[in-house]
């Protein structure tokens, strides 16, 4: 609702602008999807790393807590 007001704005000020900015958007969207793949691959690989480095400390706590 908010971006419809901003884009509501825009429309009385610049109509050709905010015409430009409503046939853009869905090309760039399509252009940054491949870096939103990307980008959640590496988050997704950077938690596996951290998951197999704290494992040792995980397992020791368990051992701990279930004397």
């Amino acid at each position: 609702m908010k971006g419809f007001l901003l884009w509501m704005i825009l429309f009385y000020f610049s109509w050709p602008l905010a015409l430009l900015a409503l046939i853009l958007y869905p090309i760039i969207w399509i252009l940054l999807l491949p870096l939103r793949i990307f980008g959640f691959a590496v988050g997704a690989v950077f938690d596996l790393l951290k998951s197999i480095i704290t494992l040792p400390n995980r397992l020791l706590k368990r051992s701990k807590n279930a004397r």
